[in-house]
């Protein structure tokens, strides 16, 4: 890991979402420095789902060797933003570093995003990020390190980042957008970055988006907090870029990522946003049987490349390659061994029922019963209504449930399309990787 230099002591952070997850991570590692550390965030109560609150965070903070001031802000509210500002300036004396780090998320295509959740991501991303950093500017310049960085990705215009969860995208790119004008816009007085991870990061928002064992699949927020790091301790001429944690760190001479892993050597989940050729590399890694997580690394290193499909060359992989069919019944023979598979156990763990329309040989509607006792499939409807409905072809429902196609890949390349519970579809994954050795 990246070891700490001192150079953040005295040095005012103000970080949003910083009562836990990312966040309070780079919170941490600032005040090893001896940092202060301005939380501000929502959470003042223990949450009955979420650990940790701006005040469990403040304690952690100080017990680390920096000094801490919990402020009570959802960035929607632009006057607690203002307020809480006024609050680090009075005790601190100013401010030298922004972190916008809080985000709400919604990974549902547009007819499934009620307007409440389009107006949170919409309100929380975009809109926080500009209140809060608008609120800062003016303490930011009077710093002799002023900087501003946004937990936010690349700008990659490709259609496929956007087909899945239009919202979500939209609201995400509006931090970046804010990083490349801003970084113009203060040029010389504010540096303004993004920094974005190459792979999921283990957090309470990935426990609850992706259930149980998701975390072996993830790396730690530390490789975050490390990579922000390296960027405070750059200049200000350091300005609107768009840092992939694993790059930045490798130019710090870090070479054993395994450190950061929750579980090392077990493959990643790739993170949102970073594949130039979502599609070729899906294909690819299907050939292979793999999705580790090493991907293409972006071809702009820090700078701005906007990709759009015209602009996205024709490779090997994303050329039309013959699909091997399923043999005859071959989903009902995969119902026929996850029926064999199931038990109380199974049930009980996983609480929902999943409906599958299927295209292709073999088609048609078939559901997943894991609420009733012992568990049940079979072919058309279910009897109690769905809590997740899987739209695919018969290939890679196959493929899916044989391990030789990843859910997630499968869902973020729009082969696999998801209407109800998402915690619940993706909790489905851990059943099937149970399945692989049967199948």
């Amino acid at each position: 890991m990246l070891p700490n230099t001192g150079r953040l002591a005295g040095c005012t952070i103000f970080i949003t979402g910083a009562s836990r997850g990312i966040g309070k991570a780079i919170a941490l590692k600032a005040a090893k420095d001896g940092a202060n550390i301005v939380i501000a965030a929502k959470t003042a109560q223990t949450h009955p789902k979420l650990a940790g609150t701006i005040y469990t965070a403040a304690e952690e903070i100080e017990a680390a060797g920096g000094k801490a001031l919990p402020c009570i802000v959802d960035v929607r509210d632009e006057q607690q933003i203002t307020s809480a500002v006024q609050k680090a300036v009075e005790k601190f004396g100013g401010i030298d570093i922004l972190v916008n780090n809080a985000s709400a998320i919604s990974l549902t295509n547009t007819m499934d995003t009620p307007t409440k959740k389009v107006d949170l991501m919409m309100n929380v991303n975009t809109r926080g990020t500009y209140l809060t950093s608008k609120a800062c500017v003016p303490f930011l310049k009077k710093s002799k390190i002023a900087h501003i960085l946004n937990l936010s990705p690349p700008l990659n215009l490709n259609p496929v980042w956007f087909k899945q969860h239009c919202a979500y995208t939209i609201a995400k790119y509006g931090m970046s957008m804010c990083v490349l004008g801003m970084a113009e816009e203060f040029k010389g007085e504010i540096a303004v970055n993004a920094l974005w991870p190459k792979t999921a990061i283990h957090t309470a928002a990935m426990d609850m988006l992706g259930g149980s064992g998701v975390e072996s699949q993830c790396r730690k927020a530390e490789i975050i907090a490390d990579a922000a790091y390296s960027i405070f301790k750059k200049p200000k001429s350091f300005t609107g870029n768009f840092v992939i944690d694993e790059i930045i760190l490798k130019e710090e001479g870090i070479k054993n990522f395994d450190v950061y892993a929750v579980k090392p050597g077990h493959p990643l989940i790739p993170d949102f946003f970073l594949d130039e050729h979502p599609d070729a590399e899906m294909k690819k890694r299907e050939s292979q049987g793999t999705y580790a997580a090493e991907l293409n690394p972006q071809p702009c290193k820090y700078n701005l490349k906007f990709t759009t499909t015209s602009a996205i060359p024709e490779s090997k992989e994303e050329k039309s390659q013959p699909q091997a069919k399923p043999h005859s019944g071959a989903v009902e023979e995969t119902f026929r061994i996850v029926k064999n598979a199931l038990n109380d156990d199974v049930v009980q763990a996983t609480q929902a029922i999943y409906q599958f329309e299927l295209s292709g040989k073999d088609g048609g509607t078939w559901f997943l019963d894991l609420k009733s006792k012992g568990g049940n499939v079979g072919h058309g409807k279910p009897s109690d209504q769905a809590d997740v409905v899987m739209s695919m072809s018969t290939d890679d429902f196959v493929k899916m449930f044989s391990g030789k196609l990843k859910p997630t890949m499968a869902f973020m390349s729009g082969k696999l399309k998801i209407k109800g519970n998402m915690a619940l579809a993706i909790k489905l994954e851990k059943l099937m990787s149970q399945m692989h050795p049967r199948l």
